[in-house]
């Protein structure tokens, strides 16, 4: 929640290849067949249910940028595969023999210690050099005051848009309680709250009385 896809998309978006697709993936979200299948693609037949041919993320990502969140939850197996796209710039789909050559940025995000997998035998330590390249730490919200009303007027214009509604901007009593609140669901919590406001809004200022009864109760 501190908006790790955020700064992925805005490098992304800043580089040469913004042209083309950006794909972000959960890792932590699918078992390993299904991750394998998201990533890498798979031919019909190739397990039951593989009506047709499906391209994976990767093939789909080719010129772009992808992004692989929670990486440091993946098994063994998909590790080694990783790696060889990494290495090789190529890979099969599942149940394939053709060679797909992909040249993809890739971005990986985790909340764990890799190093510490590393120790444990959870995560390959060649494969954590090859990714930690260019190695970005993305404090706390609370660690970064100064991004909330960057980030509240982001919202702010993006929730405007969906719900069709006017609102200007936040109230100074409003914006005075986001700089001081801690913000323990980071930029989640930090979205969430602009969205429920921008419904609820009846002025054109988010008021301390537009926020969700929860935070409400942190401002008495």
């Amino acid at each position: 929640g501190t908006g790790k896809e955020l700064v992925a998309r805005a490098i992304h978006a800043e580089s040469a290849r913004h042209k083309d697709p950006f794909i972000s993936l959960n890792c932590a979200a699918l078992p390993e067949t299904l991750l394998e299948s998201e990533l890498f693609g798979h031919e019909k037949g190739s397990f039951t249910g593989a009506i047709t041919q499906k391209k994976g993320k990767f093939e789909i990502a080719h010129g772009g940028t992808i992004l692989l969140d929670e990486i440091g939850d993946i098994s063994p197996n998909i590790q080694v595969h990783l790696l060889r796209v990494l290495q090789e710039k190529e890979f099969t789909r599942l149940g394939g023999n053709e060679i797909i050559k992909v040249d993809v940025r890739i971005v990986t995000s985790t909340n764990r210690d890799l190093k510490q997998r590393i120790e444990e035998g959870k995560f390959r330590e060649d494969l954590y050099y090859r990714l930690n390249v260019v190695p970005i730490h993305l404090p706390s919200l609370r660690e970064r005051s100064e991004d909330v009303p960057i980030l509240a007027r982001y919202f702010l214009k993006k929730y405007n848009t969906e719900n069709k509604k006017k609102i200007s901007d936040f109230s100074s009593e409003a914006m005075d309680f986001f700089m001081k609140y801690d913000w323990p669901g980071n930029v989640r919590e930090l979205e969430n709250t602009i969205e429920y406001s921008v419904v609820l809004a009846k002025t054109d200022f988010i008021q301390i009385g537009d926020l969700p009864p929860i935070l409400r109760k942190s401002f008495q």
